[in-house]
């Protein structure tokens, strides 16, 4: 059998994997490894392990590795740490294809690992752009990168202008994708199962989301960002339900805005999480009137749901989107401008720009048919 090693960073990276992990540990012809690292480690920014555990996923290494996130010694050092500890790991286990994913800072230590060491390297979601330094790792990566699976066509055109062979990129559509094809209604109470801080707002009633992450080329303007946003909600007196950002430099300023600010308005109508299973976030997301924040979910399961969403400040600066996408600067105004032009208009046409919802099976049947030669290099164009 093949194996397939994925490594897992965040708890981000986990919802774009997830189907793609499935289909993996289900086809005949592939084993599957798990690594578990970074911040998907670590219970304030979402562990994934237990999620891992629920779906019966095997997880083969954990390697606890995150430093101080509000530091760029830091950031540097976590991948350093990263690369070592995943070098061990390839060593002992010696996986067929290494899969990593995305753009944060931390996967490109699996890329550098894995092609260091002569183990073909499969890279999902890139040829995108988005804007700071996510670019900057993710194009690394398409350049480290032996096999691509990519979310739209036009990421697999930018792949190819950069000279990549087009029988090594391969057009599957994002596997979040699919959890939203996958999606059954269903009722649960998330207060219950969850916990969470704040109000417990009716979500019978329309209500918003919010997930507003640091901009990492912006992390002196976190605390400031957070605050407009804050206030700009606040001025709507609507409930809603708000996640807790990623563990990126300039964290710490968006988490003091956050708690700041509800130690300073107690009747604020907004329940905080840090995480949640992604069946249940895409039943609050597929009912909420809006998402408000910097997330590409605004942007990817957003578009396949027709949810109106708020993108606010840089963060997805040049990521494609559908019609249900309004940016704005990080002000107030503009935000308040936005959220109520996006409550007036309602729904929007599903679209299917990131894909049909069956990009875990595509990946999976790619990885198991995928010609390989002696040294484990891919096969030339």
């Amino acid at each position: 059998m093949r194996k397939i090693c994925v490594v897992i960073t965040a708890r981000a990276s986990y919802s774009r994997i997830k189907t793609v992990l499935t289909a993996i540990h289900a086809h005949p012809k592939l084993a599957l490894q798990i690594i578990v690292t970074g911040s998907a480690l670590v219970d304030r920014y979402g562990n994934i392990i237990p999620y891992l555990e629920a779906e019966n996923l095997p997880v083969s290494a954990v390697i606890p590795n995150l430093l101080d996130v509000e530091s760029d010694t830091a950031s540097a050092k976590t991948t350093g740490l990263a690369v070592i500890e995943l070098a061990t790991f390839f060593a002992n286990h010696r996986p067929d294809v290494v899969v990593t994913v995305a753009d944060r800072f931390e996967t490109i230590a699996t890329a550098i690992a894995a092609v260091n060491m002569n183990i073909p390297l499969a890279h999902i979601q890139g040829g995108e752009i988005t804007g700071n330094i996510d670019d900057r790792i993710r194009n690394s990566i398409s350049q480290l990168a032996d096999l691509h699976f990519v979310a739209t066509e036009n990421a697999r055109a930018r792949l190819m202008y950069w000279g990549l062979s087009p029988q090594k990129v391969h057009y599957t559509g994002c596997p979040s994708i699919d959890l939203v094809f996958q999606h059954k209604d269903y009722d649960f109470n998330p207060y219950e199962i969850y916990g969470g801080v704040g109000s417990q707002p009716d979500l019978n009633d329309p209500y918003l989301i919010v997930l507003q992450h640091p901009v990492t080329t912006e992390k002196g303007h976190s605390k400031w960002q957070i605050n407009n946003t804050l206030h700009a909600i606040a001025a709507l007196n609507m409930p809603g339900i708000w996640f807790w950002p990623n563990a990126d430099p300039g964290t710490a300023g968006t988490a003091q805005g956050i708690r700041a600010f509800r130690d300073q308005h107690p009747d604020f109508p907004f329940h905080f999480f840090k995480n949640m299973e992604s069946g249940h976030f895409i039943q609050l997301l597929k009912n909420c009137a809006c998402i408000v924040g910097n997330s590409s979910v605004g942007i990817r399961e957003c578009s396949a749901l027709g949810i109106p969403a708020v993108n606010i400040g840089s963060r997805q600066l040049g990521r494609e989107r559908g019609p249900n996408v309004v940016n704005c600067i990080p002000d107030t105004e503009a935000i308040l401008s936005a959220i109520k032009r996006q409550l007036a208009h309602g729904r929007y046409p599903q679209v299917t720009l990131y894909g049909k919802g069956d990009a875990g099976e595509h990946i999976a049947g790619h990885l198991a048919t995928i010609p390989f030669i002696l040294k484990k290099h891919l096969l030339p164009a």
